[in-house]
């Protein structure tokens, strides 16, 4: 697992209404008097990885890793809030999952902007996150009003698509065309979604896919030039 600390006042927070969502939260609209905002990745394991890679649809332990570390990301904001508070300082973990509107499908909160603030790493051209050890995981974050030193953004660009024009790998990888370098079709992202969900209606909630992440340069690295 990788985590990082972002100043909470840092102006790219700002820029996320811009680059992210129009009604992007700062961090001091979840809690007043933030500080920081830490960012933490969860990698999956190879396994995990290589079963999403062949398949037309998510794979079940794909599912199965997805849905447990959304539990995993709830279990440790709570455990680091109360760790906070033992200290005296008030702090609000952010639901790892599923606090999108349905209409626009967007969040209020993007927990892969936020890891790019805290120097987690770089957004892919499928506009996932590429950490140090790879994409394929899950993010969590919290916003405390504790204060600690933010780290700093990585020098170099991680995807091969930004740094070069080349690989676009992810994009082919998707199994419903959503991707392009400069679109994304989240309704058609969603629709598939929806349908591995209804495939896996034994793991409900299970709208995950994950094609786009599996069988990549960054999949479980970070490419170097």
């Amino acid at each position: 697992p990788l985590v990082a600390f972002a100043d909470a006042h840092d102006p790219l927070f700002g820029l996320l209404r811009v680059t992210a969502h129009p009604s992007h939260l700062a961090p001091s609209d979840i809690l007043d008097g933030a500080q920081t905002v830490v960012v933490y990745f969860i990698p999956f394991s190879g396994e995990v990885v290589a079963s999403n890679t062949g398949t037309r649809y998510a794979s079940d332990l794909w599912i199965r890793a997805y849905r447990e570390t959304n539990s995993l990301v709830d279990e440790i904001n709570n455990a680091v809030d109360s760790l906070l508070a033992t200290g005296g300082f008030r702090s609000r973990g952010i639901r790892a999952t599923h606090d999108f509107e349905v209409d626009t499908l967007t969040s209020p909160w993007s927990h892969r902007h936020a890891a790019v603030v805290a120097g987690l790493g770089t957004l892919g051209a499928n506009r996932m996150l590429i950490t140090e050890v790879g994409c394929c995981g899950r993010i969590g974050s919290i916003v405390t009003e504790a204060t600690i030193s933010p780290g700093q953004r990585p020098s170099e660009e991680f995807c091969l698509f930004k740094r070069s024009g080349m690989c676009l790998a992810c994009l082919r990888r998707c199994p419903v065309g959503a991707l392009g370098p400069d679109r994304f079709d989240r309704r058609a992202c969603y629709d598939n979604l929806l349908v591995n969900d209804r495939l896996h209606d034994d793991m409900h909630p299970a709208d995950a896919c994950g094609k786009c992440l599996c069988g990549l340069p960054c999949s479980l690295s970070a490419p170097r030039p």
